[in-house]
C-alpha cells in the first residue's frame, strides 16, 4: 500500500520532454486535382464532431445541455460523455465519503442487517443495564448531604466527602461503559466491514472473528484514556506543587494545555480500534496507523467525531429524559422531588425504569458510534490507499480482478 491518494490510467498524455517526433500523423490534404482528397471547407466546430450519417440524412442535432435535474449533479447520463457512477456492492459508495454517506451507511447497515445488530446491541444494552443497576444499588455510597448550618469547615469537609462519593460511585460506571464499548465495537467492526462489501454476518460469524482480538482491544481501550489521564495530570502538577494565587493561574494554564493535547490525541488515535480489528495488528500499530490515517484530516475527522457525539446525546436526552419523570412519579415523590433535588436515584422501581430508557439508547447508539468510527477508517483509506479497488475486488465486482 501506498499513500499517494489515488492513480493515473496510463497513457493518457504524452510524456514530458517528448514532442512526437517519429509518431506517424495524418497526410496533409492535397491540391484539389491531385490524387488526395480535398477537405472540406465546412468544417464542424471544434468539440461537436459528430459520426456521418447516411446518405440523405442530414446532420443530427447535437445533444441537450444537461439539466441540473438529472443524475449525477448535472452531468449527462452514463453512456455519453459522464463518467460512471461508482460502484456500490454495500450500504457506501466505494468513492470518498461525505458526512452524509458515513451517517447513512451507518443507519442503513442498521437497517438491512436488523438482526445481526439488534442481536448483538440489545445483549450488550442488557448486560450493560443489569451490571450499571446491581452497581448503582449495591456499591455506590449513599450520598453525603452538605448541611448549609455547618460552619464553613464542616461544609468544605462534606463536600470533600460528597465528592470522594462520586468519584467512587462512578468508577463502576465507568467500567461498565469499557466493557460495553469493548464488545459493541469489536462485533460491530466485523459486521460492518462486511456490510460495506454487501456480504451479510450472523452473530457467530462476527464473534468468532472478534474473539482472537478482545484482548489487545481491551489494552487498545485501557491504553488511550490513561495517557490522556497522565498528561492532565502532568499538567496540573506544578500548579499544585506551587500554590497560591501564582500556582492557580499555573494549574488552569497547564490543566489547558493538557486538555488540547488530550483532545488532539485522542482524535488522532480515534482509528486505531478498527485499525487493530480489520488489519489484524498489535496495539502499538494500530495507534501508529491511526495516527498515520488521521493526519492531514485531523480537522475533518474531529468535526466527524463532535457531530455524530453531539447527535447521540441529543437522542438519548430525547429518549431517556421521559423514562427519568416516570420513574421519579412511580418513586411516590413525583416532580416535587426534581425540584428538592431529592430523587431516589437508589430505589428499584427508579433504576429499573432508567434501566429500560437505557436499552433503548443503547440498542441505537452503540451501533451508530461504531459505524460512523468504521466508516471513516474506510473513509480515511479510500482517500490515501485506493482502498475502494480491494473492496470492489473483495466484493467480486466484474472488471477487478479475482
Amino acid at each position: 500500500m501506498n499513500d499517494t491518494p489515488g492513480w493515473t490510467s496510463p497513457g493518457s498524455a504524452p510524456s514530458d520532454g517528448h514532442d512526437g517526433a517519429g509518431v506517424p500523423r495524418p497526410a496533409a490534404p492535397g491540391d484539389a486535382n491531385g490524387p488526395a482528397p480535398q477537405w472540406s471547407q465546412d468544417q464542424p466546430p471544434a468539440g461537436q464532431w459528430q459520426p456521418p450519417t447516411a446518405p440523405g440524412h442530414g446532420v443530427p442535432p447535437p445533444p441537450p445541455a444537461p439539466t441540473h435535474s438529472g443524475p449525477g449533479w448535472g452531468r449527462p447520463p452514463y453512456g455519453h460523455w459522464g463518467a460512471p457512477p461508482p460502484a456500490k456492492p454495500g450500504v457506501v459508495p466505494l468513492r470518498p465519503l461525505t458526512l452524509g454517506d458515513i451517517l447513512d451507511g451507518a443507519v442503513t447497515t442498521m437497517r438491512r442487517y436488523w438482526q445481526t445488530v439488534l442481536a448483538i446491541s440489545i445483549t450488550v444494552a442488557v448486560i450493560v443495564q443489569v451490571a450499571d443497576i446491581l452497581a448503582q444499588r449495591y456499591l455506590v455510597p449513599a450520598p453525603v448531604t452538605v448541611d448549609r448550618d455547618a460552619s464553613p469547615a464542616e461544609q468544605l469537609s462534606q463536600s470533600v466527602e460528597s465528592m470522594q462519593n462520586s468519584l467512587v460511585g462512578m468508577g463502576p460506571t465507568y467500567v461498565i461503559m469499557i466493557a460495553a464499548g469493548l464488545f459493541s465495537s469489536a462485533l460491530f467492526t466485523v459486521v460492518i466491514s462486511r456490510a460495506v462489501i454487501g456480504r451479510p454476518v450472523t452473530l457467530g460469524d462476527a464473534w468468532r472473528e472478534a474473539r482472537p482480538r478482545l484482548l489487545q482491544l481491551l489494552g487498545l481501550t485501557l491504553l488511550v484514556p490513561l495517557a490522556a489521564g497522565a498528561i492532565m495530570f502532568v499538567g496540573l502538577l506544578p500548579g499544585l506543587l506551587l500554590g497560591g494565587d501564582a500556582g492557580d493561574v499555573l494549574a488552569f494554564v497547564g490543566g489547558a494545555c493538557a486538555f488540547v493535547t488530550v483532545v488532539w490525541l485522542t482524535i488522532s488515535l480515534s482509528l486505531a480500534s478498527p485499525a487493530l480489528m480489520l488489519e489484524r495488528q498489535g496495539v502499538m500499530k494500530a495507534l501508529k496507523r491511526s495516527a498515520k490515517l488521521v493526519q492531514g484530516s485531523w480537522w475533518r475527522v474531529f468535526g466527524i467525531n463532535l457531530l455524530t457525539q453531539l447527535l447521540i446525546f441529543l437522542f438519548t436526552m430525547i429518549v431517556a429524559l421521559p423514562f427519568v419523570f416516570i420513574a421519579v412519579a412511580a418513586s411516590g415523590d413525583g416532580l416535587s422531588a426534581i425540584m428538592n433535588g431529592t430523587v431516589p436515584e437508589t430505589s428499584w422501581s427508579f433504576l429499573i425504569i432508567t434501566g429500560i430508557g437505557g436499552v433503548i439508547t443503547g440498542a441505537l447508539t452503540y451501533p451508530l458510534s461504531a459505524g460512523v468510527s468504521v466508516l471513516l477508517y474506510i473513509d480515511q483509506r479510500i482517500r490515501r490507499e485506493a482502498l475502494d479497488l480491494e473492496l470492489a475486488r473483495a466484493a467480486g465486482l466484474p472488471g477487478y480482478g479475482g
